[in-house]
């Protein structure tokens, strides 16, 4: 199976530019990617989503949580989190294939509604992320996913019944309990996860925590403390990560400096943005977006 499904996405990698890079699909949130090298972290917003490595291995960081996973593992997301990852095992004689497929919370729901004994949410410090092995069952449903694409009209037909097998497999296995919590309308992960969405729709504002606790509706001590089990991060942390993803883009794909670009995303001094980019990005945005402007661009927030 994993060699068919290895083969079925050279196919398609290769019938649409070849060679490296991120490859988008007829399918929304359905993404390929291969790299023959490795690669220095880049930072990126992850949705929820299905993370799975076909070839050679990859790390993610998520505030100060480590991930490694390698070929036939995957990492699942179940709130919106910014993060840096980076290609950890490539070579030109056997890159590093990957898969990003974004979780549909509408479908999990639906399918969690239907299961005769649906899995029961962990308790409430469970993980956001974490990585499990990409058993046969999924790896199925992903390589008929990928045939599709041969076939434009089957896909509104096809894809929804895809993505409630891969739901239900999702809910069934290992982390069932964990995954469900997505679903689930009163859970606490689904609770951030509505304040995370208000958060990242005004990140440029000054962020009250109040307001965020009130769109999830808990009591600010109580939101304040499942945000960071969620995140690993304050929600202050977290707003600042958006702020530096979104000002880099627009230095990067739209040429603002770094004055215009620290005042676009919220911030009144450029001096602390600056500061802050600097401890962010290992580099002053000059000297950054200098050498970013070098590579290819590639969205900061997604």
């Amino acid at each position: 199976m994993s060699a068919d499904l290895k083969q079925a996405l050279n196919g398609y990698m290769d019938a649409h530019g070849g060679g490296d890079g991120l490859f988008a699909t007829a399918i929304d949130g359905f993404f390929l990617m291969r790299s023959s090298t490795l690669s220095m972290p880049k930072p990126a917003i992850y949705r929820p989503a299905l993370c799975i490595i076909v070839d050679g291995a990859k790390q993610l960081m998520f505030g100060d949580r480590l991930f490694d996973y390698e070929a036939m593992q995957a990492l699942i997301i179940s709130v919106e989190m910014p993060a840096f990852g980076q290609v950890t095992k490539a070579s030109a004689e056997r890159p590093m294939i990957a898969i990003n497929l974004e979780l549909d919370v509408t479908i999990l729901r639906e399918v969690l509604e239907e299961m005769d004994a649906p899995p029961k949410p962990a308790g409430d410090g469970g993980p956001s992320v974490f990585v499990q092995e990409f058993g046969p069952e999924l790896q199925d449903c992903i390589l008929r996913l990928i045939r599709t694409l041969a076939t434009p009209k089957a896909i509104p037909i096809l894809h929804p019944a895809i993505m409630r097998e891969i739901s239900f497999w999702l809910l069934s296995g290992k982390n069932g309990d964990e995954i469900c919590k997505l679903a689930l309308p009163d859970s606490h992960t689904r609770r951030v996860a509505e304040a995370i969405y208000l958060l990242r729709g005004n990140f440029a504002d000054v962020v009250r925590v109040e307001k965020l606790a009130a769109a999830a509706r808990m009591s600010p001590s109580s939101f304040h403390q499942h945000f960071k089990i969620l995140t690993t991060m304050t929600p202050l942390q977290y707003q600042k990560q958006l702020r530096l993803l979104e000002a880099r883009r627009l230095m990067v794909t739209d040429g603002f400096n770094a004055a215009n670009a620290a005042y676009q995303v919220g911030y009144e001094s450029a001096s602390q943005f600056s500061r802050e980019y600097a401890r962010m990005f290992g580099t002053p945005p000059k000297r950054d977006i200098s050498d970013m402007k070098a590579m290819p661009a590639e969205p900061a927030i997604s």
